[in-house]
């Protein structure tokens, strides 16, 4: 049931074609075979985890955290599951100790709980980091679409078609920095701390297992992404409603 539970979880296709293409594979054919999808269903996914599929240079690069799942003594993050793989993991650990006395068992129990802890909060701040830099990816991308699609309009015959194609790009633009602001927004609301010596230890043992520091995620994250946002918009607009006059007279 836990396996069928991730492999329905939103984005766990997309997950798992980044880590197919990171790791070498790079036949979007292939992929697509291998997912059961469509290759236009491989291409918007690589895309959400910040890939560029048209760009073979990508691979083997992380362009965004570690995803990996989390499997930490048993813990996974996971809120539905804290209570039971607590209760798992303490029935291990007497198991291994049949002699400890109580004080040890509330020891390791603290420790347990505090290793619990560590990880659901570790797993909520990935995700929220990971979807920003996924948005970031994505608005960076869609706004230099804009460019280029406005830029093809000098050589474009098919000229109608090309500047339709220009103007639903700047729509997507658009799209792309609102959505960035949610996901920016919110990854600056989840806090990441390390309380107490406990929790110190419980962060060490989730790098040691190879997953990655968060440092330096947040420290890339906007301070202000609603200014940002402004700022990229209007911008945006600014140049859509000059580009515009300039077509009109073309068209004209």
């Amino acid at each position: 049931m836990a396996a069928l539970r991730s492999w329905s979880r939103p984005g766990r296709r997309a997950d798992l074609l980044a880590t197919a293409w990171q790791a070498g594979e790079t036949n979007v054919s292939a992929l697509a075979e291998a997912a059961r999808v469509s290759r236009p269903t491989v291409y918007a996914d690589l895309r959400s985890r910040g890939i560029d599929p048209d760009d073979r240079r990508t691979k083997g690069k992380s362009m965004i955290l570690d995803i990996a799942p989390l499997d930490i003594e048993g813990f996974t993050g996971i809120a539905d599951h804290l209570d039971a793989q607590l209760d798992a993991a303490l029935r291990r650990w007497r198991q291994e100790h049949p002699d400890a006395g109580m004080e040890e068992d509330q020891t390791e129990g603290m420790r347990l709980v505090g290793l619990m802890d560590t990880t659901y909060r570790y797993a909520n701040v990935r995700y929220l980091l990971v979807h920003e830099q996924v948005a970031r990816a994505e608005r960076d991308r869609l706004l230099h679409q804009v460019e280029l699609r406005w830029e093809a309009l000098s050589t474009a015959a098919a000229w109608l078609a090309a500047h339709h194609a220009y103007v639903l790009a700047v729509d997507e633009a658009r799209i792309a920095i609102d959505m960035w602001r949610e996901r920016a927004a919110a990854a600056r609301r989840q806090p990441w701390y390390c309380s107490s010596p406990r929790d110190e230890a419980a962060y060490r043992q989730i790098q040691e297992a190879g997953h990655p520091a968060l440092e330096q995620a947040l420290a890339d994250l906007d301070p202000a992404p609603a200014e940002t946002a402004e700022h990229l918009l209007a911008d945006l607009d600014q140049a859509h409603e000059r580009r515009l006059q300039l077509a009109a007279e073309t068209l004209r």
